[in-house]
């Protein structure tokens, strides 16, 4: 059974950037990814300095290059599928899906967190005309006829605020839920319009939106637009493991990776439950190939 000084299970921004980090360390390291990474369906990534409107595929496939200069990285596509950890010799064992074990001393969960809507048509539009972070999508659609698709009143306030940046083109729908006073009329003030009917469909081809139908029969025309979906984590590594959560579901750390539990390091998306940014996961994935560095460095000197 193959021994490591730390497994990352994730191929995410946080777990690449921590991948390389410990591999220029001189550690041995194996990074298991699966590619259900949540921006696989995103045609194009922003933000992230010298790398602007890189399809994340590609993004991948340039840190996974970059790992081949390290001889002590090991990158695996293999599932993860169970993590325990063997107290008496202070070890963890990861188990995947084509019946393999490996033991290492740590362990970095940077597994992301995937999306849930409330209706299952954005599925077919989201990350090519319907999308969730402005700062990541926002210029693309600037000054298009969009869509805010939410229901909740502060989700709905905070995002169509932040969406009228780029576009003043904009129509909130609710999908059956009421608006307070206050930001009809916040909203009015700007010349939104709102609609709190049902949505009955939403139509358009190959994933660009066209239209949004509602319950009442009315066809509403836009072009695109962003939503609020609910986000959770796909696995339950850091249940398994015994991590404490903050009563926001977020992760305990000490804000530079590690965890309540000894030898468990988080980065990125994972620890916070929410979304993040490439370049913020990054450096949350750096921050923690620090800590995780420095403790073995102390566990054997």
């Amino acid at each position: 059974m193959k021994k490591y000084d730390c497994i990352v299970i994730g191929g995410g921004p946080a777990g690449l950037s921590a991948t390389l980090t410990l591999g220029r360390a001189r550690r041995k390291i194996a990074l298991f990814d699966n590619g259900t990474n949540r921006n696989r369906v995103t045609q194009e990534s922003h933000g992230f300095l010298t790398r602007d409107g890189i399809k994340p595929q590609q993004f991948k496939n340039i840190a996974i290059k970059e790992l081949e200069s390290y001889p002590s990285v090991s990158v695996l596509n293999e599932t993860v599928m169970g993590v325990n950890k063997d107290d008496q010799h202070d070890l963890f064992l990861v188990h995947t899906s084509n019946n393999q074990s490996y033991i290492t001393e740590k362990i970095l969960l940077a597994t992301g967190i995937q999306e849930e809507f409330s209706l299952t048509q954005i599925r077919q539009y989201y990350g090519k005309s319907l999308f969730s972070c402005p700062y990541c999508d926002g210029w693309e659609l600037r000054d298009k006829p969009l869509a805010i698709i939410a229901e909740n009143d502060e989700h709905i306030n905070h995002l169509t605020k932040l969406v009228f940046n780029w576009s003043k083109d904009l129509i909130v729908f609710t999908n059956g839920h009421q608006l307070s006073n206050k930001v009809q009329n916040d909203f009015k003030s700007k010349k939104i319009k709102v609609y709190t009917a049902v949505i009955k469909n939403l139509h358009g081809n190959h994933g660009y939106l066209e239209s949004v139908e509602l319950e009442t029969g009315e066809n509403i025309l836009r072009s695109g637009g962003f939503v609020v979906p609910s986000f959770y984590r796909p696995n339950k590594f850091a249940k398994q493991l015994k991590c404490q959560v903050d009563e926001n579901g977020g992760m305990i750390t000490d804000d530079a990776g590690r965890t309540t539990e000894s030898g468990v390091y988080i980065a990125g998306e994972t620890e916070k439950a929410g979304p993040s940014s490439l370049m913020i996961a990054a450096a949350d994935g750096n921050k923690a190939a620090f800590s995780i560095n420095m403790d073995i460095t102390l566990d054997r000197f």
